[in-house]
């Protein structure tokens, strides 16, 4: 058996073009538990997204980031993807020449290693299985990863990997923007059947709507770079209800920006 996956975040501090945009974000994240980050444009909650998973512009300039124990700001993109960090972009970039199922299958087996190389029948099973559940018509299979997809398509496809992938950790950066109420029951459906001890959940979101599909077991509010104030599924319905500014004037925060939309 398995031991449940733990992402810490200690102290965290990132910088862009010299520019500070995270100011010292902790956070715990364990198997079985769904967190969901929520706030304001500009206050650096898909800066945290993308640091966590290594993206070259964001620079790291203090803290600490750990998965089960191992430094992942020591990893390349690759590693933590190895290591069973992922990330559903808020924005997937369109490959032209790559299909889906090629794709998904290369990944699998960079992370299976080589001489565990999946099967095409148990690949194909699990395809065909997963994008019934999220509703997706058999021929994404054979597309170009994201080429002409529309918004909701491609935030089904970053689920689809997800499900395919079968991660320690998965962050899901707005993957509820440009959604319709339909293809966000379906999206949620798919992230509500992965949920388990073995999986750990991170998810910024602007809107209360995804957290009535996807409940939260913790709510952490992000202002001025890092997380201010946290609480439980009621924090997110507050929120909803009456914006951020009694949070502001709670905490006598005037500008909750980095100074900069990220």
């Amino acid at each position: 058996m398995s031991t449940a996956p733990k992402l810490t975040i200690k102290d965290l501090c990132v910088s862009i073009d010299g520019q500070e945009i995270l100011k010292g974000v902790n956070l715990e994240v364990k198997g079985g538990e769904v967190h969901a980050i929520m706030g304001p444009n500009g206050t650096g909650k898909s800066t945290l997204a993308s640091s966590l998973m290594g993206h070259p512009r964001y620079e790291v300039t203090k803290g600490e980031v750990t998965l089960d124990g191992q430094d992942v700001l020591e990893m390349g993109v690759d590693e933590r993807a190895r290591a069973g960090l992922f990330l559903a972009m808020q924005y997937p970039a369109e490959v032209s020449g790559v299909t889906n199922s090629d794709f998904l299958r290369s990944a699998i087996n960079a992370k299976r290693g080589e001489g565990n190389e999946i099967s095409l029948m148990k690949f194909i099973r699990e395809l065909d299985k997963k994008m019934e559940l999220l509703e997706m018509d058999e021929k994404f299979a054979t597309r170009y990863l994201n080429e002409g997809f529309s918004g909701g398509e491609k935030k089904r496809n970053e689920i689809l990997q997800m499900m395919m992938l079968q991660p320690r950790i998965a962050i899901l950066d707005e993957i509820d923007s440009g959604l319709d109420i339909d293809a966000l029951k379906v999206v949620a459906k798919g992230v509500n059947s992965m949920l388990s001890p073995d999986l750990g959940v991170l998810i910024i979101t602007h809107y209360q709507r995804l957290l009535n599909y996807i409940k939260p077991d913790y709510v952490h509010v992000f202002m001025q770079g890092r997380i201010v104030k946290s609480g439980g599924p009621e924090l997110a319905e507050r929120l909803e209800a009456e914006g951020y500014d009694w949070v502001k004037e709670e905490l006598g925060i005037e500008d909750e920006t980095v100074g900069q939309r990220v």
